[in-house]
Parts: structure tokens; sequence; C-alpha cells
């Protein structure tokens, strides 16, 4: 049973005795009654004041009063007009108040949430286990600055968050290990269906750009989505005789998978990337970022659909790419 929403004042911790002086940074969780009881757990392993547990038809309205919020955590998990709303609202208060967020998501929402992503404090995750949530946690938790707390034993956390990441890392690793699959699995080469990226989904849209300059388009010519798929079939061909986590590559699969798409003249979503990078989605939202960051893909917002964001490579992405598949040529083809 998650904690009842009814009980919790406005301005109170649920944490502290009422009129205790508590500086822990202030978290909200906005999420309905399923999820409340792993979250309240976690956000005292964490070290956070939690502030109360609202349903998320009565977020919005919380939003609008509370006060002395460090941290907002919120559970989204089927998509609809009432959680694009919310999830606009609560970008626009963490740009505001430059305030770390924590955005949970599921693969129906993760292309809705990742459209409305705006400040860079905001972590969104994707059917995380708890070592992700408690690793997200613990990352907003260290990005507030307010709080005597926090100020008065910055060294001390500091030593505790490294500890409790290396704990967070371990388990994680644990838990990996015990779902791996069996060693003599029956191998599988089907990739997976990709979501909403069928062609006839972007009737009308704008044609993808050319690969490159008229200079290279021949060695982009010479590369053809055929192979770039079968590079990627051998690769979840592999994953059936050896061990996955020694090879994990989720950045090289996303690239490949967005080149070949790019080849097809296909649009990729969020989530169908999330799949093609063959590890959870919550690592996978890690690396889009990482790849946005540097430059070596693209956000590109569908103009027909505003809750909605493709990704695609760079120019010089796919260039780059392309030139490696005709230097390997003579390898892959041995």
């Amino acid at each position: 049973m998650g904690l009842d929403h009814d009980e919790i004042g406005f301005g109170a911790s649920v944490d502290q005795p009422f009129g205790a002086r508590d500086d822990r940074p202030g978290l909200l969780i906005l999420a309905d009654d399923i999820y409340l009881d792993d979250a309240a757990m976690l956000s005292r392993a964490a070290g956070l004041r939690l502030l109360g547990t609202v349903p998320l038809d009565l977020a919005s309205t919380r939003l609008d009063v509370q006060i002395g919020c460090d941290i907002i955590l919120c559970f989204c998990p089927t998509p609809d007009a009432m959680i694009e709303r919310l999830l606009v609202q609560i970008e626009t208060l963490a740009l505001q108040n430059d305030m770390p967020v924590i955005l949970v998501a599921d693969l129906e929402t993760v292309d809705l949430a990742y459209a409305c992503l705006r400040s860079e404090r905001t972590q969104l995750l994707c059917r995380p286990g708890h070592t992700d949530l408690a690793a997200a946690l613990l990352a907003a938790a260290r990005q507030t600055t307010s709080g005597a707390f926090h100020e008065a034993n910055r060294d001390n956390e500091g030593l505790r968050l490294q500890q409790l990441s290396d704990e967070v890392s371990r388990l994680a690793r644990t838990l990996e290990a015990l779902t791996l699959r069996p060693r003599h699995a029956t191998p599988s080469f089907d990739l997976g269906p990709r979501i909403s990226d069928e062609p006839n989904d972007y009737i009308g849209m704008p044609s993808l750009e050319p690969i490159g300059s008229a200079d290279k388009a021949a060695d982009a010519a010479a590369v053809d989505a055929a192979q770039v798929r079968d590079l990627l079939r051998a690769r979840r061909l592999r994953d059936d005789f050896l061990p996955a986590d020694l090879f994990a590559d989720p950045a090289w699969d996303m690239l490949l998978d967005l080149l070949a798409a790019r080849l097809e003249h296909e649009r990729v979503s969020v989530s169908s990337l999330c799949i093609a990078s063959a590890v959870p989605p919550t690592t996978a939202l890690r690396w889009i970022r990482t790849l946005t960051e540097k430059g070596f893909v693209d956000r590109q917002a569908d103009p027909h659909d505003g809750r909605r964001v493709f990704i695609a490579l760079a120019d010089h992405t796919t260039e780059a790419l392309s030139r490696w598949f005709t230097a390997s040529r003579r390898f892959l083809c041995a």
C-alpha cells in the first residue's frame, strides 16, 4: 500500500516529526499508488526528505502550491493529454528553479517524455530497476545546492555518495549476472519489431537529407542498409553464445541502427532506438543523451506531432560510418 497523500501536509516532511528542523533536500513524488512504496524507500536510502506523494491527477495542483521542493520524481506510465501537460509544467519549474527532476517512463511514454525535455538537469529513465532509480536519486541529491545539510557536510556527503554509487553498481552487476540467458540458448536472428517506425507512419514528412557531400557520394553509395542490418544481426547472434555483458556496446549498436534507417529513408523514434541498443532502456537513454551532447546524433522534432522527437545521425557521423564500411569491406567480407 502506498503512502496516503491526504495525510501529508504541503510543506511538512513525512520523515520528521512536525516542527523538527530537517535540512535534507526535499523530494516530491508524483505517482500512482503502485510505485510509491519502492520510491519512498529509495528516497530515504538516498538521504532525501520526502515532502509527500501525490497521485498524477492531483499533481498539477500540488505543484502550483508546493514550497521547499528541491527534487521532483514523476512516474508517467501512460501517454495522455494530462501527462503531457504535467511534463511541460514540471520542465518549466525545473528551468525556473534550476531543479533536478527525475522522469520515469515506460516504452509507451518515453517518446512523449523525451520530446518534453527542456532542462539539462532532468534525468529520463525508462522501466528502471531499483539500482537505476537509486542511482538517479543519488545524482539528484548531489546536484541540489539548497540546505545547510548539503553545504556543511559536503566532504562526508561526497564520500557517502561514492560508497552508495559503488554499491549500486555492484548490485546492478549481480542482478545482470543472475538474469543472463542460458549458455546453450537457441540462437535467434530476429532483431525484434521497430516501434512506430514503419515508413507509412511518416507519409508527408520531409525527406531525409542526402548523405554527405557530392565528393563523398561514392563511398556512401557503396554501403547499403542490408549490410548494416547483417552486422547488427551478427552482433545479436554473438550474445546467444557468449555473455552479453562482456561485449555491451550500445553506442555502436545505436549508430549502426541509425545508419541503416537513414539508408532506408526511415525515421527513428527514441523508443525504437532504445530497443536497437540491446541494453536496458534507461541505459540506452543515457547513451542517447551522451551521443547528442557530443554531436554524433541530432534531435529532430516531428513537424506533425509535437509529442515525438526523432533521433538521426549527424552528417559528419554518417560520412564517418560510411567511410568505415568502405575501408573495412575486405575484412567484413573475408
